[in-house]
C-alpha cells in the first residue's frame, strides 16, 4: 500500500501584476516530518505558504493536502491543518481562556469539550496561570503559544507555522522549538517557513532553499551541507621540518584544497569519508600532528552558497 503525502506541490506559480514572486515550485512533504522552507526575506516563502493554505490562489500549478486538491476540495483539505498567525483580530481585552473556548465552538465542539480541550491546551502550551488575563497583557512569547493553540484545537494531522518564532527572545524561542518538537513526536506533521538557519537545523527533517521564488535545493540539513565545501580539517605538524612532507603526501594522495600557515595546515575534504585514509597516511609517514579539529559546514555556508548574489 502507497503513502500519501502530506502535501504535494506541484509547479505553483504567483504573479502580482508582471512580477513573478513564486516560479514552478514542486515538493513533496512526507507525513510525520517536519519541512522546512528556507530562504531570505520576500524570497516566496509566505507566498507559497499561503497558495497552500487557500489564503491565495496561484495562477498556475496545484497544491494536495493528503491526497485532496486545495482547489477542488477546498473545505476538506482545510480541515486537515492548522495553520498560526490567523488569528491576529482576536480582541485584545478578552482572555485566553475565552479566545480557546470562543474557537472551540467555532469548531464544532460541544460546549463541555470545548471546555475540557481549552484546559488542556492551557496546560500543555504553559499558559495555565496566565489563562484569565487579557490578551493585551501577553508577551510575544505566550501570544505566540496562543496561537499555536488555537491551530490546534482540532489536533490537526498537518500543521503549518509561518516564522512562528521571529522577534521572540532566545529563551521563548527554545520553548516553542520544544513544543513543535512534541508535536511532531505525537504524530503531526509540520510545515515550517522560517528565515533562521538554526531553527532550520534544529527542526527540519528537509529543507527546501528558496531565493527569488525559485526552489534553489532540496534535503535534508546534513545533505546540504555536505553539498556545500565539505569538511573542514585543522592540524598542526609537530615538527618544523615534516611540514613539506605533510603538505606533499595531502596534494599527491587527496584531491581536496589545502591551505598551510607555518607549521598549521587546513584541508577541505570532499567526502568526510577521507578523513580517516588522510589520518592514516600522516601516521604511515611518521607525521606526527597535533591539535586535531574538524568543522562540518553549517546552514549559513548552504544559505550563502545557495542564495547570495545568484539570480
Amino acid at each position: 500500500m502507497s503513502v500519501i503525502n502530506a502535501i504535494e506541490v506541484s509547479h505553483l506559480t504567483k504573479k502580482f501584476g508582471i512580477k513573478t514572486v513564486v516560479d514552478d515550485v514542486s515538493f513533496n512533504v512526507k507525513q510525520g516530518e517536519v519541512f522546512g522552507l528556507l530562504g531570505p526575506n520576500g524570497a516566496g516563502k509566505t507566498t507559497i505558504l499561503r497558495m497552500m493554505t487557500t489564503l491565495l490562489r496561484s495562477n498556475s500549478g496545484n497544491v494536495k493536502i493528503f491526497g485532496h486538491d486545495t482547489l477542488k476540495e477546498g473545505r476538506l483539505a482545510r480541515s486537515m491543518f492548522g495553520l498560526t498567525g490567523q488569528y491576529a483580530s482576536i480582541d485584545e481585552d478578552i482572555s485566553a481562556r475565552e479566545n480557546l473556548m470562543i474557537f472551540s465552538r467555532l469548531n464544532g465542539l460541544s460546549r463541555s469539550n470545548s471546555k475540557r480541550r481549552t484546559n488542556e491546551l492551557l496546560e500543555e502550551f504553559s499558559l495555565v496561570t496566565s489563562a484569565d488575563k487579557a490578551l493585551k497583557n501577553f508577551s510575544g512569547g505566550m501570544r505566540r503559544r496562543l496561537d499555536l493553540a488555537v491551530s490546534l484545537i482540532t489536533r490537526p494531522a498537518l500543521i503549518f507555522l509561518d516564522e512562528p518564532t521571529t522577534g521572540l527572545d532566545p529563551r521563548t524561542r527554545t520553548q516553542m522549538w520544544d513544543t513543535i518538537k512534541k508535536l511532531v513526536a505525537q504524530g503531526s506533521t509540520v510545515l515550517l517557513t522560517t528565515q533562521y538557519l538554526d531553527e532550520a537545523d534544529q527542526l527540519a527533517d528537509r529543507i527546501a532553499v528558496i531565493d527569488h521564488g525559485k526552489l534553489i535545493k532540496i534535503g535534508t540539513p546534513t545533505e546540504l551541507k555536505q553539498q556545500v565545501g565539505g569538511t573542514s580539517l585543522n592540524f598542526t605538524v609537530k615538527e618544523i621540518d615534516q611540514v613539506d612532507t605533510a603538505v606533499k603526501l595531502v596534494k599527491d594522495e587527496f584531491d581536496t584544497s589545502i591551505h598551510q600557515n607555518d607549521q598549521q595546515i587546513n584541508i577541505k575534504l570532499k567526502k568526510i569519508d577521507q578523513l580517516t585514509p588522510l589520518l592514516v597516511s600522516l601516521q604511515r609517514a611518521k607525521i606526527t600532528i597535533s591539535n586535531l579539529t574538524v568543522q562540518e559546514p553549517s546552514l549559513d555556508d548552504v544559505f550563502m552558497d545557495l542564495t547570495v548574489g545568484k539570480n
